[in-house]
């Protein structure tokens, strides 16, 4: 039987998965995936075995660019893709278990430094700027040549930055140019002075300036886009910008212009709403969404330290990839927090498709910590890596006898006033789901079963001597999609 909602089983026995086909002419290969630094990257490391990571809409290239690499440099190639987590982040386990010595990572690139010690080579791509067109949006949107601006762009139109900044330079005077914070060759020394590193870029400041002081002008985005909102790249930046400096983006190819402030001011709202909900939630589950960026365990055991000093529960989920119907798994979680690099935790999630708020890492360090933020900080800080000791930006928690946990709290959501936090010793696990209580009771103490004790159904009980026996009869026979009382109508 076959209805709207199913399909023939004949079909989709009889269907052959095709490949893709090749996405880029062969003629433009060697300039698009920059085989030639490749191949000298392989060539000067000595490997015999190298993994190609590529993203989900690249692979229909990857097996020519590992033929082409392969004939050249006689060293084997493997080819991962379907990571577990994000694409943007260096497969480190993938390249372990195909005994790679190496890897070469094509596609946006979050630049988040490996868990583990890899030769790391990134092609980024070279996306076509128009630069004239880019340069007259640019003297149009900054009239005044004094301002200073840094120039920013999505990374595969990087490698335009240096020549875009040769056609205004004539006129500004005060012209950053950023860069990719991609790894320095072995064996190279660091510049004098020390650009500084934020955003998955380098910043060359002079002396005695900070990045506050800059608007910014981006070059990337497309006019095609539906929604420019679902950029992480860009979202990252809007977040983390000084509110009060302007900032700007400009499509490459065509030159528009647009002010991104309105943009901005969307995302920090949104910020503001996640950071009320976690304050209001009581179980925090801890999405692990990544295991090849660094620090991801010190990470983890500071959410599970706020959320314990806040007088939350917390709970640690590894699902992979999250999903509405993963998470739906658990509804007695309030809110999720999401422990990834800057772009996983800033993935666009289709709006209303969650039923529980998903966060990150920064929005539950705002939430729990009383003593957050510090005196000049940004907004919001993308990177997990940021909140922990050694970071400029971390702030400890407060001691259990400060002042700040007994600050009152008003919920802008509820508009209850929220109870001071039980402020627990970090040595205390506070995973226990049973508490002995005399005279010999277990009392079940874990928000799970409080959340399924207030549930009006709670599942198949045996009613033992409450129901009336019966004889027990045939049921239906078949498959879901055609009992056979059914007819083969």
């Amino acid at each position: 039987m076959e209805s709207t909602f199913s399909s023939s089983a004949e079909a989709a026995l009889q269907r052959e998965a095709g490949a893709a086909g090749l996405l880029t002419p062969l003629a433009d290969l060697d300039r698009v995936y920059e085989l030639e630094r490749v191949i000298g990257f392989v060539r000067d490391l000595g490997c015999q075995r190298v993994a190609l990571q590529f993203p989900d809409q690249l692979l229909g290239d990857a097996g020519v660019v590992a033929a082409r690499l392969e004939e050249t440099t006689e060293s084997k190639m493997f080819i991962l893709g379907d990571t577990a987590y994000g694409s943007c982040c260096v497969d480190v386990l993938g390249a372990e278990q195909a005994g790679a010595q190496a890897l070469v990572h094509f596609g946006p690139a979050c630049l988040s430094p490996p868990a583990r010690p890899l030769p790391v080579a990134f092609v980024l791509g070279q996306r076509p700027v128009a630069l004239e067109l880019c340069a007259k949006a640019f003297e149009a949107q900054n009239p005044d040549p004094t301002a200073p601006v840094v120039l920013l762009s999505e990374p595969a139109c990087a490698h335009a930055l240096e020549a875009l900044a040769t056609l205004l330079r004539p006129r500004y005077l005060d012209l950053l140019v950023s860069s990719p914070a991609l790894p320095l060759p072995v064996g190279s020394l660091s510049p004098e002075p020390e650009p500084l590193e934020r955003f998955g870029r380098r910043f060359p400041l002079a002396p005695g300036r900070c990045l506050e002081e800059y608007g910014a002008f981006y070059v990337g985005g497309s006019e095609s886009s539906p929604d420019p909102d679902l950029d992480p790249d860009l979202s990252r930046l809007l977040l983390g910008w000084a509110p009060g400096q302007p900032f700007s983006s400009c499509c490459p190819n065509t030159g528009r212009i647009q002010d991104e402030g309105a943009r901005a001011g969307r995302l920090r709202t949104r910020r503001r709403y996640l950071i009320e909900r976690a304050r209001d939630a009581r179980v925090v589950g801890l999405l692990v969404g990544t295991l090849g960026v660094a620090r991801h365990h010190e990470a983890l055991a500071h959410l599970r330290n706020l959320t314990q000093a806040a007088g939350k529960r917390s709970y640690v989920l590894a699902l992979g990839r999250p999903t509405p119907p993963k998470l739906a798994n658990f509804p007695e979680v309030d809110v999720f927090v999401l422990l990834a690099c800057p772009l996983g935790a800033l993935a666009p999630w289709p709006s209303g498709s969650f039923f529980r708020p998903v966060l990150a890492p920064c929005e539950l360090e705002a939430a729990c910590n009383p003593a957050w933020p510090p005196p000049g900080l940004a907004p919001h800080l993308t990177h997990y890596a940021d909140l922990l000791p050694g970071s400029p930006f971390h702030v400890p928690l407060p001691p259990p006898e400060s002042e700040l946990w007994d600050t009152p709290d008003v919920s802008l959501i509820t508009g209850e006033l929220r109870p001071p936090p039980a402020w627990k010793p970090s040595n205390d696990s506070g995973c226990s789901a049973l508490t002995l209580r005399p005279p010999l009771e277990l009392a079940e103490s874990s928000p799970a079963a409080s959340f399924l004790s207030s549930r009006s159904w709670q599942g198949l009980q045996p009613q033992l001597g409450q129901t009336p026996v019966k004889r027990a009869v045939s049921g239906r026979r078949g498959i879901a999609i055609a009992y056979e009382d059914e007819g083969s109508s």
